[in-house]
């Protein structure tokens, strides 16, 4: 890769203007309203329209597939400093709150707790 080529990680989660736990009918709410609201034929063939239109497609191609979502999620590409506290907050939660994420072993007494703690959420 030359000088000032670079590459560019979408945060798909906000293309599609969703939270990061959203649901699939979320995801897919969300995305019929983006894809009406940015389709090429209403702005009569603007490429930068166009170009934003292909970007929800992607987007909605990888949230809407369980498989590619999970993957996504453990593997993209973050841009820190692009977040807001609460953002990465919302957007890291898994990953922060697992057992595996804090270094601590599945048996720990915080693993019990955590899965206490959503049991009573859950009621």
């Amino acid at each position: 890769m030359e000088g000032n080529d670079k590459i560019t990680h979408k945060d798909y989660y906000k293309v599609l203007e969703v939270d990061y736990d959203a649901t699939d009918e979320n995801i897919r709410l969300n995305y019929r309203k983006l894809a009406l609201k940015w389709h090429p034929d209403k702005h009569k063939g603007d490429r930068a329209i166009t170009a934003k239109f292909q970007e929800i497609n992607e987007a909605y191609t990888v949230l809407s597939d369980p498989d590619k979502r999970l993957d996504y999620d453990l593997t993209g590409n973050y841009e820190i400093d692009k977040y807001t506290l609460r953002e990465y907050l919302s957007r890291f939660r898994g990953m922060i709150l697992t057992c595996n994420g804090l270094g601590i072993s599945h048996t720990s007494i915080w693993s019990q707790q955590l899965v206490d703690s959503k049991e009573c959420i859950d009621k």
